[in-house]
């Protein structure tokens, strides 16, 4: 594949948003989640976005399924890094960028684990619109659907902090 190539497909991914969430600490799910979406809203419609994500993936060596990939052994050279500044959390893939804001208990689980699992989506989802919250049910409902779980790439990420 060709950067040019590369590049294109990129374009077709539309608006990447990312979303951060923690499990229930009652139930001790006290993980921080971060979850890497398209809205499908590119120029060639939502199916290029989708297939562009899968590409995405691909190409940057991240397997789509129920692989785990361990990013906290080799931060540096991992494809994917996050970096957390306040409640500002900064997402960077090669070529691509986003950022969300977390709630304050994301922070906390995060600043005390120093890891997050990372999910990025294949599946667009174009009812979580970046700066609009998303309701816990509607939230499950995506993020807990069998489809987009086994559509999506899996790891987990070293949470870095901006110094």
């Amino acid at each position: 594949m060709t950067s040019t190539q590369a590049e294109t497909d990129r374009s077709h991914l539309g608006t990447l948003s990312v979303l951060a969430w923690i499990g229930d600490p009652a139930e001790g799910h006290d993980i921080p989640y971060l979850l890497a979406y398209t809205l499908g809203d590119g120029p060639q419609g939502r199916e290029a976005g989708e297939t562009a994500a899968r590409g995405l993936l691909e190409e940057i060596g991240l397997p789509i399924g129920d692989v785990v990939m361990d990013g906290t052994r080799n931060p540096a050279g991992f494809p994917v890094q996050i970096v957390l500044a306040d409640n500002q959390v900064a997402l960077t893939l090669p070529g691509l960028n986003a950022t969300c804001t977390a709630p304050d208990e994301w922070v906390a689980a995060a600043n005390e684990s120093g890891q997050a699992y990372f999910l990025f989506a294949t599946r667009a989802w174009p009812e979580a619109v970046p700066g609009r919250p998303v309701d816990p049910k509607t939230l499950q409902e995506f993020a807990g659907d069998e489809s987009v779980l086994t559509g999506s790439a899996h790891c987990v990420l070293a949470v870095r902090r901006l110094q």
